[in-house]
Formats: structure tokens, sequence, C-alpha cells
């Protein structure tokens, strides 16, 4: 049993999204699905609209797919996507 760093980014529906609350909903998903470490920054992307860039330890036998759909339930969240995903030494 292993363990994989994870990278997602968030995208928010507009610029004028609240991401605090987005960043704090997501720490709270990722904890309570056992992810490890979690460190979530802002990305800026064009225009005034940032992403949130959620990164954290996973087990790698457990399926991403349940913690990915409850991120992308999120109010204000436009889509999820996992841009990462490396085995942790």
């Amino acid at each position: 049993m292993g363990l994989a760093v994870v990278k997602m980014k968030l995208m928010p529906t507009s610029p004028d999204v609240d991401l605090e609350e987005i960043k704090t909903k997501v720490q709270k998903i990722i904890e309570d699905q056992e992810g490890k470490g979690t460190k979530i920054e802002l990305e800026p992307i064009a225009f005034g609209l940032n992403a949130v860039i959620a990164m954290f330890g996973w087990d790698e036998e457990k399926d991403l797919n349940p913690l990915e759909n409850t991120l992308k339930d999120i109010e204000n969240v436009n889509s999820v996507e996992m841009i990462d995903m490396r085995r942790a030494i």
C-alpha cells in the first residue's frame, strides 16, 4: 500500500466567486475522505479568474472518483481536473 501525491485544479464559475469558501470546503472534503497533508493555493488564470489548486497525499489503492465527484458538487465550482498524480517516496 503506497501513497500518491495528487494535484487537482478546481475552476470557479466566475471571477466573483468567494474562493476562500471554496478552499475551506475543499480542505474539509479531502480530510473527510482520508486525504493527507492538504495544501491549497490559488493559481491566476486570466482576467481576474483564479483556479483553486489542491495538493494532498492519497492512498494508491483507493479510488479517486468519489472524491472528484464530491468536489464537483461544491457550489460555484465549474470543473475539477486531476492535473498530476505521482507516487510518493
